[in-house]
């Protein structure tokens, strides 16, 4: 599918304009805008026929990674066929990896060039942005040290154990890592560090179910074998 003109970014270009709040003697400070609102001013772009994974990677300007990272892990959440974790993992891979390492976001051109009609994109937003509404009034700046650089290349690493998780092809077995990314997502974009802590004690109990499953198939197959 052909994706607009501009050429896939190498990252963020750094903290959106209304995330540095304005300086001293400027008038009261502005409220910052969350997800939804940004996602809801892309999808309502009459100027736009397509919205790609580029354009995403540009408007979401210093969110991108957790913002990106938010959006390809929640429809794991739900059922899906078989193979869409393993088409939606790989993206997961690339944006953990690169949060791990402090880098700005970067998607190969096959990812980042895929796009869709700015009418399915607007309608797909109006059935999850509820959902995403409500958890970010639950939402607000808690614990800063664990927002900090370092704690959030920290949350990268757990995403990239569950994104490798989301491509293994265990039945349902996406769900659960799928949840705790996009927690530990939100507490990053939000700066909540309650939310960091929920997303990563549920990344532990997703890690340990899995190797359960894992340790349980393997087990079973030692006793056929045998």
């Amino acid at each position: 599918m052909p994706a607009p003109g501009e050429s896939p970014p190498t990252g963020d270009p750094g903290p959106a304009a209304g995330d540095r709040g304005p300086r001293p003697g400027h008038g009261p400070p502005r409220r910052r805008q969350h997800l939804s609102d940004v996602l809801t001013r892309i999808a309502g772009d009459a100027g736009r026929d397509r919205i790609s994974v580029t354009d995403l990677l540009v408007l979401l300007e210093g969110r991108a990674t957790a913002g990106l990272l938010l959006l390809f892990a929640f429809p794991n959440i739900l059922p899906m066929p078989p193979g869409t974790s393993g088409i939606l993992g790989l993206p997961l891979v690339y944006l953990s990896f690169q949060m791990m390492l402090g880098q700005r976001p970067w998607l190969p051109r096959f990812i980042a060039q895929r796009s869709l009609p700015r009418t399915e994109f607007a309608a797909i937003l109006s059935r999850s942005a509820p959902f995403l509404v409500r958890a970010e009034r639950l939402l607000s700046p808690r614990i800063p040290p664990l927002s900090a650089p370092l704690a959030v290349r920290l949350a990268g690493g757990l995403c990239l154990g569950l994104s490798v998780v989301l491509l293994l092809p265990i039945p349902l077995g996406n769900m659960l890592p799928a949840l705790a990314i996009a927690i530990l997502a939100l507490g990053v974009l939000e700066r909540d560090g309650l939310w960091i802590i929920a997303g990563s004690l549920l990344a532990v109990l997703a890690f340990a179910l899995i190797w359960g499953v894992i340790w349980a198939f393997l087990r079973g197959l030692a006793l056929l074998l045998a």
